[in-house]
């Protein structure tokens, strides 16, 4: 896509930040399976980590996309960009599901209004990093400055 910045000045410290999501979904994930060992796999409890409502199925896909996202991080090579972009719009649509579900029976991930929040605002900055991240060579930064200056 040319609108999307290739060689961004700023792009290690985005690469860091989807780390850090990453890292932050992993260890939601790891406390969620600690909090609720024991319980049903799609358990409708009182179960929280950090503030957000959660069960076994949910502390498990939390850090199978952290997990997802770290590998990315650590490849590199564009990868992680289109890693950050596509679990983003999972991420996000996820979090909307939830939303519309969570005072009903479907609401299979033990979801919380906090939950659908933090989720959201994970997708959002995965996104991000996502359009930032980009690397390329300085021919496609050239066609990329020359596109941008194109109004």
């Amino acid at each position: 896509m040319a609108h999307t910045p290739v060689n961004h000045p700023a792009r290690p410290i985005y690469r860091a930040i989807g780390g850090l999501t990453g890292l932050y979904l992993v260890v939601f994930g790891v406390l969620g399976v600690i909090e609720s060992a024991g319980n049903e796999f799609f358990a409708q409890d009182d179960t929280q980590v950090l503030g957000q409502g959660t069960n076994l199925g949910f502390s498990l896909v939390s850090i199978l996309l952290g997990v997802v996202v770290l590998a990315g991080t650590a490849l590199g090579r564009n990868i992680d960009v289109m890693i950050n972009q596509w679990l983003a719009y999972v991420v996000m649509a996820v979090s909307l599901a939830g939303l519309a579900f969570i005072r009903t029976d479907a609401n299979i991930f033990n979801f919380t209004v906090i939950t659908v929040i933090v989720l959201m605002v994970a997708g959002l900055v995965l996104l991000m990093v996502g359009m930032y991240g980009k690397v390329g060579s300085d021919e496609e930064k050239e066609a990329w400055q020359k596109a941008r200056l194109v109004l």
